[in-house]
């Protein structure tokens, strides 16, 4: 739809559902028109004339495909300030948020100790393209919290870190071929770009153009959980297989949680084949517990990934494990990887003051406290307003699902009433609640989330249920 076109925010009852998920690396364009009565509890003047412009700017207008609203129909917010639990958009309307940076925002938004201490690390130099105190620093807290790491190497973002972190595997295996999970999103290298479908694929098919299918041949896919899927992958490329690489529970197809044997499975396959098991923590990474997922869970793999919170909200992303497969990256071996900004001290800095705060007692406890209170609430009055809903947290993680579930994997969360989703979306958008805009992505709460913040969002989940 045209900017000229669009002059409010709601959503038709007849809104088309796709199949295709919206994540970071895929989006889905659906019809809408104007609903005249959420136009006038939200003004989006200002917003929609930004986004016009920034489409002559930028393509898609977006500088990430999900910021674009393509799933939920209509167009993005443009957001002016973050405090808190709260966000405020250049119109000037406020909301609670539960995307937070999609997960760093941890501790809250512009948390005022964090500013102060980049304000001071700022008077050195933002960035020096040469080693600085912080980055042991900080690797020293990262090798103490998570179980697999006994060395670190820090990049820019989590899709850095996963490209580092597949090369790194294949380099010490000497074997080429990857396993990874339909639904689960590990950047947008071209090895991962790979489109799963409904069954277990043997051979890797680019999921876009540009990406030429011998970067994806060597990249196998099964289901989500499918253990059985695994298994079979494993027997037909017999001595091929590098390594299985995973979110641990899922947040890039809507929050999916792993069953009770899956990743002790994993584990076992792995070891019995002499290939690497991957956790690509980017989201749960000191999201589920100060340890991440593989602390929670008490599986742990030979590598991981990390991002989001490690940050602090600056951009950074990290991979590590075993001391004596990290010390096959250079300089100290041969597998190279390299980033000009690379443990910059702003964003160290950011991580550091990040990691002392959620590593107070409490901290998971509230989150999980807070999360849980938040997400039953939700699917109560979903229920009791009629809708098929489920869903469920761990920690500060969340999702639902507009579907009687369970959801155990991409092919169950595809089952979600999508068209649903986004009129829930935009009538809680109008309550001044921001979800993230797809069915297909988890949602995160934060240490500056109040009870009052999760009782006016269940009250406005009443509310909007009761009108869709």
């Amino acid at each position: 739809m045209a900017a000229s076109a669009i002059t409010g925010v709601g959503i038709n009852l007849g809104l088309s559902s796709s199949t295709m998920r919206p994540s970071r690396a895929h989006s889905v364009t659906m019809a809408v028109s104007v609903d005249e009565k959420t136009k006038k509890n939200l003004t989006l003047r200002k917003s929609e004339e930004a986004f016009a412009a920034a489409k002559e700017l930028m393509p898609g207008g977006v500088n990430s495909p999900v910021r674009a609203f393509k799933s939920v129909g209509g167009q993005p917010i443009v957001i002016d300030s973050v405090k808190g639990s709260r966000m405020w958009d250049i119109d000037g309307n406020e909301y609670i948020d539960y995307v937070g940076s999609w997960g760093p925002a941890i501790i809250g938004h512009a948390d005022d100790e964090v500013l102060a201490a980049l304000a001071e690390t700022m008077k050195k130099g933002t960035s020096f393209g040469a080693p600085c105190l912080l980055e042991n620093i900080l690797a020293q807290m990262v090798i103490s919290a998570v179980p697999s790491i006994e060395m670190v190497r820090f990049v820019n973002s989590g899709t850095e870190a996963c490209m580092g972190v597949l090369r790194l595997a294949r380099a010490f295996t000497g074997k080429e071929k990857l396993i990874k999970f339909e639904g689960c999103y590990h950047g947008h290298a071209d090895p991962f770009l790979v489109k799963a479908g409904s069954g277990v694929a043997t051979l890797g098919l680019p999921d876009s153009p540009g990406v030429p299918r011998a970067a994806t041949f060597e990249t196998l896919t099964a289901p989500f959980n499918d253990s059985a899927a695994v298994e079979s992958l494993f027997e037909s490329n017999k001595g091929e297989i590098a390594a299985v690489i995973l979110e641990p529970v899922v947040g890039n197809s809507g929050f999916i949680p792993p069953k009770p044997d899956f990743l002790n499975f994993l584990r076992r396959i792995t070891k019995e084949n002499n290939s690497l098991l991957v956790f690509d923590e980017v989201m749960t990474g000191f999201r589920l517990s100060y340890g991440g997922a593989q602390e929670y869970f008490g599986i742990i793999p030979d590598l991981t990934t990390l991002g989001k919170i490690i940050g602090g909200g600056l951009p950074v992303g990290a991979y590590g494990g075993r001391r004596d497969i990290m010390e096959m990256v250079a300089p100290a071996g041969p597998m190279y990887q390299a980033g000009t900004l690379s443990g910059n001290p702003l964003a160290m800095t950011a991580g550091i003051h990040t990691l002392k705060r959620i590593k107070e007692p409490g901290t998971y406890e509230y989150l999980d406290k807070i999360t849980g209170q938040l997400v039953q609430g939700i699917i109560d009055a979903g229920k009791k307003a009629g809708h098929a809903i489920c869903g469920g947290h761990i920690s500060g993680m969340f999702g639902f699902f507009f579907t009687e579930g369970p959801v155990h994997n991409f092919g169950d969360a595809k089952k979600s009433d999508t068209a649903k989703f986004a009129r829930f979306y935009w009538g809680m958008l109008a309550e001044g609640v921001y979800l993230a805009p797809s069915q297909f992505e988890a949602g995160f709460t934060s240490l500056a989330h109040t009870s009052d913040d999760i009782e006016k969002t269940i009250a406005a989940a009443e509310k909007v249920f009761r009108e869709i």
